[in-house]
């Protein structure tokens, strides 16, 4: 194959971005799945523990080691949901605050960069592809048929 296809470019992409972030995340002995649940979690309110998995698009197990993580090194607290008393709100504690902070600066950054180098008509066509991209997926318009033809 000559031609790279669309998921390795995909896959690549996002490999790089991730290995950034995953360095500059280092710089303050963090990591990006650390920075991506810091900014999922609402600063004032907290956020149900269950509501962040598929917001973040993690899987229950990968993000209780994550939160368990968090916990360990102060950026969050966990209290009982008082409107579902079985549920816990993660809140996030003043070092978490300061590290929402840093890790929106590091997302901000890059989007900024790449702003200023690919035009605006050009990035409005990267996410309307995606977009439909993802539509294609949701909508199982890929291989809704496989399973059935086997």
């Amino acid at each position: 194959m000559k031609e790279k296809t669309i998921d390795y470019i995909l896959r690549s992409t996002w490999m790089a971005i991730q290995k950034m972030y995953n360095e500059e995340a280092g710089t303050k002995n963090s990591t990006m799945a650390t920075g991506f649940a810091l900014i999922s979690i609402d600063p004032e309110k907290g956020s149900p523990s269950t509501a962040l998995g598929p917001k973040m698009g993690m899987e229950a197990t990968s993000l209780s080691r994550t939160l368990k993580k968090m916990e360990e090194f102060n950026l969050i607290e966990r209290h009982p949901n008082p409107e579902d008393g079985r549920g816990v709100i993660i809140h996030l504690t003043p070092f978490g605050k300061e590290m929402r902070d840093f890790s929106k600066s590091v997302v901000f950054r890059f989007d900024e960069v790449v702003k200023e180098n690919i035009s605006e008509e050009d990035l409005n066509t990267f996410k309307k592809v995606a977009g439909t991209m993802m539509e294609l997926i949701s909508n199982k318009k890929i291989y809704r048929n496989t399973a059935q033809s086997r």
